[in-house]
């Protein structure tokens, strides 16, 4: 790679254009087909600096500056994950798969007895083999102008396919285990194709992990999700990194007539976070859930953007993100709610709500509504406070300490995030995880055996 003071982006412009031969090499036609015209997008693109529309409190250049490694040759690591990781969430039978930084790592098969008719596969396995079925969607729903998802076309290699034939119900939840691991600054450029096709459905629970706590790493990563008509999919993304990790996630969503979708992103631990959400429901009746919440301290960052556009009749969406913010941490939401022209009976419902713990921590919020009809039902609104200190007060006047009292109501402040999740054993650890979390008596997920974590 080039070195740090020229532009950001065009370092990783220049890597393609001095190694595109080899990285072509090591992937097949279907990954390869739209990488140029993703080099020439970027090259007529600025990244986005601090301060800028919907980038106000990310600075991409800042992020994308450091000079990581990128293992376009695909040489193995040598590690195997399932001998140092384990994750698992007490109760939850769940069928387990595995990327290593951003390649396919293989698990026991005896926990891969997927019913006929659901695919789980590595992307570029998927689409060396079926790629007339990969090709069909692959970036199909990616923006072009977005230099995060242009950034991941144009080097993208490996990730997450998975496919929901017609009809299908899948009854056991998925579990795609996501570590990142390596010895030196590295940038892994993870894909991942989600296609839910008509009356199917299904649960995928996404768990990201760092091995390397010292190591700083980057985790580029885009998901394109298709929901099919009268589909149902639960997509719940759980974060617990390091502060070293910087994470950029940009997930696009297309919803069918009747489709129900949940998406729930939530943010334990991590370094630096951009998560990106741009769905749409370009006809009548889709029902979209989307939930998120973080806990930040020391010198943590999150920042979570999202556009949901309601295209046709009758669509509802339902959006609530929580933060509590300690430390000297930082906090950004920014959502959009657009309403078409003619999108008639939409109902929208848009919320964020914050708890600002300290002096030093901050917490930015920038709700929005844009819409073109006149018979819907929208609202929405933003909260930003310390904990109620009548609250406090009360509990200690109850025996309770001062830490244990704000402890409590903090936990008591993500209940209704919590209670959004449509898998009980999931529901469960999750409030163990965040009392926990703000208890201080968890150093990761306790239920990960891993030997590069502090239990």
């Amino acid at each position: 790679m080039k070195g740090h003071a020229m532009n950001a982006l065009q370092q990783y412009i220049d890597l393609y254009r001095d190694h595109g031969r080899l990285l072509r090499e090591k992937s097949c036609e279907t990954l390869n087909a739209p990488r140029e015209k993703a080099c020439t997008d970027l090259q007529d693109m600025a990244l986005p600096r601090k301060g800028s529309e919907n980038y106000e409190h990310t600075d991409l250049q800042e992020l994308l500056a450091p000079d990581y490694a990128l293992n376009i040759a695909r040489v193995p690591l040598g590690v195997n994950p399932q001998a140092t990781f384990r994750c698992d969430v007490p109760n939850l039978s769940t069928s387990l798969f595995m990327l290593l930084n951003d390649g396919w790592a293989e698990t026991d098969i005896s926990r891969r007895n997927l019913p006929e008719g659901v695919t789980v596969d590595s992307l570029a396995h998927a689409a060396a083999t079926m790629p007339e079925l990969v090709g069909k969607y692959y970036n199909k729903l990616a923006d072009p102008a977005n230099p995060l998802a242009a950034l991941n076309t144009m080097l993208a290699q490996d990730g997450l396919f998975l496919h929901i034939r017609k009809g299908v119900k899948l009854e056991k939840p998925l579990q795609l285990v996501d570590i990142l691991q390596y010895d030196v600054p590295l940038m892994t450029v993870r894909r991942m194709l989600i296609v839910i096709e008509d009356a199917a459905e299904g649960k995928l629970l996404i768990c990201d992990h760092t091995q390397n706590p010292d190591v700083k790493l980057l985790n580029l990563q885009t998901i394109e999700i298709f929901a099919g008509r009268n589909s149902h999919f639960d997509l719940y993304d759980l974060e617990e990194s390091t502060e070293n990790t910087t994470r950029l996630s940009t997930l696009f969503l297309r919803q069918q007539s009747g489709s129900n979708v949940l998406i729930d992103g939530i943010t334990l631990f991590n370094g630096t976070t951009r998560n990106e959400y741009f769905c749409s429901m370009p006809e009548p009746d889709a029902e979209l859930h989307l939930y998120g919440m973080g806990i930040e301290d020391l010198s943590r960052r999150l920042d979570t953007y999202s556009r949901i556009s309601h295209e046709a009749e009758r669509c509802r969406s339902n959006e609530l993100f929580k933060y509590v913010v300690d430390d000297s941490s930082t906090g950004a939401f920014s959502g959009r709610i657009y309403v078409a022209p003619g999108a008639q009976k939409t109902e929208a419902y848009q919320a964020n709500r914050n708890i600002v713990g300290t002096d030093d921590a901050r917490m930015f919020s920038k709700p929005q509504l844009e819409i073109y009809a006149d018979d819907v039902k929208c609202s929405h609104g933003t909260a930003i406070g310390q904990l109620d200190a009548l609250q406090v007060f009360y509990m200690r006047t109850r025996g309770l300490s001062e830490s244990t009292a704000r402890m409590l109501l903090k936990q008591a402040f993500m209940a209704d995030v919590i209670e959004g999740v449509r898998l009980p054993a999931l529901k469960d650890r999750l409030r163990q995880l965040v009392e926990m979390r703000f208890s201080g008596t968890q150093g990761s997920c306790s239920a990960c055996h891993n030997e590069g974590c502090r239990i």
